[in-house]
């Protein structure tokens, strides 16, 4: 990295449990990682891979390059680096990046390696597709990013790579494609989040207000714009931070670069820091180190303590298998919910908490919580990362020492504890995460925003097969009572899972007015769904079986956070009687673009499994 960029040693002994958690993983993994390290040493090159090309192949390959360029992959020397990037111009977070590939390759040029633009991949924001028909093809996106970024790399032109992506479904989607290429190193590049704009306390208020009646859609969309207001990343706790976040503590971004502002004098150097990186760990460099032996059984459990300690998005819990999977690792969701039970909660970014991402870094940051967590021994040390062996680089910040990037001792303690706790008194003494199981099946509970009176509830069922139809019943006042709302047939393989945002504001009201509410679902929230106790991902979906299917309005359905329990309390005689519900979702899957994704879908495995359409 640089000079400065040493890590601490740490002495510290791991956990216990956590310990026994991965040596379960590594147990449970063995066959399927030894093959997946077998693949990616076969595919493995002594020299650069695009001395294997026959010379047509290789003209085609860098016949738009300059002659400067077309001279060095003549050489068959130094490295080709490929850059894979999710730029639009429409979505805040991905902005940024229409400038990085320049930077990149001139960072690159300036280092002996030449870097391509291998391939664009699709990026779409949940934000604004949450509620629409667009909604239905987000999770599917993310496998689709997985198989564009192979093809990019498919051209067997490169020998390290440069990922450039932030949101929800892109970066797993990246690191699926990254990992199906295991035998190149790669490093991820951040862009950071936007500046701090309406706090998110008043936001959601006035988001209630809305659904209540009591401000017109004028007001409403002058809160949302003073919210979601520039370039970078929206600044609340969702899937986007949570990914760079578990980047970041899996070692695959460059230390403390997650959050720096996009258009900043740090980030620029620090993009071009990340290219100069790449090189340093290609097989030319004599330093090779490939993700695909990075990302190994510790670097996911790690991933997973960060995602708990952090009370990050529960979309991670089918991500992170995903990308676990890629690399031959399987995990599931008891290994969350053990690892759960022993990692403490240390941070309150909304919605699990008043202070945005933003407030997190000024508090300290990644480097505090990874400083934190290592002091615990609640995360592995021992570790390959981007920057070196050992993850206890990532407790250094970076910072400019007179305009040169350099890498200095991140904060010993918070600066703000109501956003970092000290770990000896955290938020929680719980991760946040909670698994679910009874007769419904096994579903997943984001509990850090719940507050512990509201995390048990049994309540008569009212059963909804699309979300659209709940608006009405609220504003006719029918919900208001003590329920479960029940949303099923918002799994993978009904309409592409997904999230059910829009649920959040009526149910957060009747909640406000006294009732005890809930919802079970089989669709999605990421990390938004706050206050209300949220049973989501239950598999088996209802599409595909699932016990949710026989559910009928008045049924009394028992969901208890603390005890880890999720049952439909109707005997058993009763249901063995009922029929299922057949949902008829065939006009669904039609307009959109829907229609082109049906395969997709028939291929979509459980929600625990990854929801993932890709046999890894």
């Amino acid at each position: 990295m640089s000079k400065n960029i040493s890590g601490v040693t740490s002495s510290t002994k791991v956990n216990d449990t956590l310990l026994q958690i991965t040596k379960r993983i590594i147990a449970r993994s063995k066959d399927t990682r030894e093959a997946y390290l077998a693949k990616i040493e076969r595919a493995r090159s002594n020299t650069v891979h695009r001395a294997e090309l026959a010379c047509g192949n290789l003209a085609h390959g860098f016949a738009a390059c300059q002659n400067e360029e077309k001279s060095i992959l003549k050489s068959m020397t130094r490295s080709d680096i490929a850059i894979i990037n999710s730029y639009n111009d429409m979505l805040s977070a991905h902005r940024p990046y229409d400038r990085y590939p320049d930077q990149l390759k001139q960072a690159l040029l300036e280092n002996g390696a030449i870097g391509q633009v291998a391939a664009g991949v699709p990026a779409m924001c949940d934000g604004v597709t949450q509620g629409q028909d667009g909604m239905e093809l987000s999770l599917l996106s993310r496998d689709v990013i997985a198989m564009s970024t192979a093809i990019g790399l498919s051209h067997n032109m490169f020998d390290g790579a440069l990922y450039l992506g932030i949101c929800d479904k892109i970066v797993p989607g990246l690191m699926m494609g990254a990992l199906s290429f295991g035998h190149l190193p790669a490093v991820f590049v951040p862009a950071g989040p936007m500046s701090t704009g309406l706090p998110n306390k008043e936001k959601v208020k006035v988001r209630q207000l809305y659904v209540e009646g009591k401000v017109d859609r004028n007001a409403l969309l002058e809160a949302e714009a003073a919210s979601y207001h520039s370039i970078g990343t929206c600044t609340f706790y969702g899937t986007a931070n949570s990914n760079q976040m578990v980047m970041e503590v899996m070692g695959l971004h460059l230390p403390g670069a997650s959050f720096v502002p996009p258009d900043s004098p740090l980030r620029d150097e620090l993009t071009r820091a990340a290219a100069r990186q790449i090189t340093r760990l290609t097989e030319q460099s004599g330093n090779y180190l490939p993700i695909g032996k990075l990302v190994d059984e510790k670097v996911i459990v790690n991933g997973i303590v960060a995602l708990l300690a952090t009370g990050g998005s529960t979309n991670l819990t089918m991500h992170l298998v995903a990308i676990a999977r890629a690399a031959g690792i399987i995990i599931n969701w008891d290994d969350f919910s053990d690892l759960s039970a022993i990692v403490p909660l240390i941070c309150r970014i909304y919605p699990n908490g008043q202070a945005d991402i933003n407030q997190f870094q000024a508090a300290g940051g990644v480097s505090l919580l990874i400083r934190q967590l290592l002091a615990k021994g609640l995360l592995h040390d021992d570790v390959h990362t981007i920057a070196g062996f050992g993850l206890s680089r990532y407790t250094l910040e970076p910072w400019l020492d007179n305009g040169q990037l350099a890498w200095r001792e991140g904060a010993k303690s918070s600066y703000d504890l109501e956003v970092i706790a000290d770990i000896e008194h955290p938020f929680s003494h719980h991760g946040g995460t909670k698994l679910l199981s009874g007769n419904l099946g096994r579903a997943v509970m984001k509990t850090s925003a719940v507050p512990v009176e509201n995390q048990v509830i049994e309540a008569p069922a009212i059963v909804f097969n699309n979300q659209n139809d709940i608006a009405p019943r609220f504003e006719a006042g029918e919900l208001d009572r003590d329920c479960v709302i029940v949303v099923r047939f918002q799994g993978p393989s009904a309409n592409g899972m997904p999230e059910l945002h829009k649920l959040m504001p009526p149910l957060g009201v009747l909640l406000d007015k006294g009732y005890k509410v809930a919802l079970v679902t089989d669709g999605r929230l990421s990390g938004a769904s706050g206050k209300v106790p949220s049973a989501i991902h239950v598999t088996p979906e209802a599409y595909n079986g699932g016990l949710l299917a026989k559910v009928q309005d008045g049924d009394l359905i028992r969901v208890n956070a603390l005890t880890g329990e999720i049952e439909l309390l109707v005997d058993k005689a009763t249901l063995s009687a009922r029929q299922p519900y057949q949902a008829d979702l065939c006009a669904e899957r039609i307009g959109c673009g829907r229609e082109l994704f049906g395969a997709l879908r028939q291929h979509l495995s459980g929600a625990e499994e990854g929801a993932c359409s890709i046999n890894f």
